[in-house]
């Protein structure tokens, strides 16, 4: 059966363990690949706010953020984020939460989906996901997310235009909507071939399993 295997994938840009999750899920699909009757595979990313009240310019460092937001001792928080920091070094990702700065990230969900009508969607999630973790930018105004969108070759005055008219926030909604009715509450979450789930950023090992048996199933099917 040629028809591809599609993962919609619901995560939040300002998310460490969905930056991580990519990464594993990337090292799964090449595994998956190399196996003899594997086929193609197709990825959706679908917009999921972890702290929609956050306001877009906020004023403190990651650390105060989550000892505010989850009433964490400082020292806790801080041992937190070296253990996440290593995760994220051990699937290549050089996270610095120093340089983090924390906003509200509807506008650049909304971006997410301009970049999916344009055909870039994963290079979107991708350069986001970089902008907020490693290189420490902005990710919640719309002349910095402008900026970004031409990084990859979108056009910077549409994108402004579309970010400003709010042209994707139902878009947004119509996601959150659809993770409320799967029941979804963390992410990242993957929906594999649209009925099986998978939570929390796996091993590439578990997402190899679980399209080898959507694959088995089809060519039983199939057969």
């Amino acid at each position: 059966m040629s028809d591809a295997i599609k993962i919609d994938i619901w995560s939040d840009i300002a998310c460490p363990w969905c930056y991580i999750g990519k990464r594993k899920l990337e090292d799964g699909l090449e595994q998956f690949a190399s196996i003899e009757g594997s086929v193609p595979v197709e990825i959706e990313y679908h917009s999921f706010e972890l702290s929609p009240d956050t306001p877009v310019d906020f004023e403190g460092s990651t650390t105060s953020y989550l000892a505010e937001r989850k009433g964490m001792p400082v020292a806790q928080v801080e041992q937190m984020l070296e253990r996440v920091t290593g995760i994220a070094s051990s699937v290549g990702l050089d996270y610095d939460f120093d340089k983090v700065k924390h906003t509200n990230t509807v506008k650049a969900h909304q971006l997410i989906h301009y970049a999916k009508a344009h055909g870039v969607q994963l290079q979107m999630k991708e350069r986001l996901l970089k902008a907020y973790f490693v290189d420490g930018e902005h990710v919640g105004r719309v002349a910095e997310l402008a900026d970004l969108a031409a990084e990859i070759g979108l056009d910077r005055d549409d994108v402004v235009r579309s970010l400003e008219a709010d042209e994707y926030l139902e878009a947004v909604h119509a996601d959150q909507r659809q993770a409320q009715a799967y029941g979804i509450q963390g992410v990242p979450f993957f929906v594999i071939d649209g009925r099986y789930g998978v939570s929390g950023a796996q091993d590439a090992a578990a997402f190899v399993q679980v399209l080898e048996q959507v694959a088995g199933e089809r060519t039983e099917v199939g057969a």
